[in-house]
């Protein structure tokens, strides 16, 4: 059975400020796959499909973000997909899977750092979240 939630305004907020940014970061990493390898050290094909991930995640987040009524395992879902993805952000470098360049690490770091921000603020709106009446 899936858990509905009325949605707190501010984990609908998060979750279309995620929608953005994913979408404007999925365009400029697609958008520049081919010259942003030399500036930022990373592979082009981990920007194109990075980025192509990017703005399919941005479409479903932003709908979700869009709806009163949030299953709250797929909120969950968002939240935990997040941690992982700045996670994993930060690893691939630590792990030496990319050998980015000093700007390269600033936007491996930077994403990271938005990401991690949203999904403090979606925890922070799905805890002030209640389950909807049947």
């Amino acid at each position: 059975m899936i858990a509905w939630l009325k949605t707190a305004p501010l984990l609908n907020l998060a979750l279309l400020a995620d929608a953005v940014a994913s979408f404007l970061s999925g365009v400029f990493m697609v958008g520049g796959s081919t010259v942003l390898p030399r500036w930022l050290g990373l592979p082009s094909g981990l920007l194109l499909y990075a980025g192509l991930f990017c703005i399919a995640y941005a479409a479903f987040v932003g709908a979700l973000g869009a709806r009163r009524h949030v299953p709250r395992r797929i909120a969950w879902f968002v939240v935990g997909g997040n941690l992982v993805w700045a996670f994993e952000s930060v690893m691939m470098m630590e792990l030496g899977w990319v050998s980015p360049t000093p700007t390269g690490v600033v936007f491996v770091l930077g994403q990271a750092a938005v990401v991690l921000a949203l999904a403090l603020v979606q925890y922070t709106g799905l805890r002030q979240t209640r389950p909807a009446m049947a």
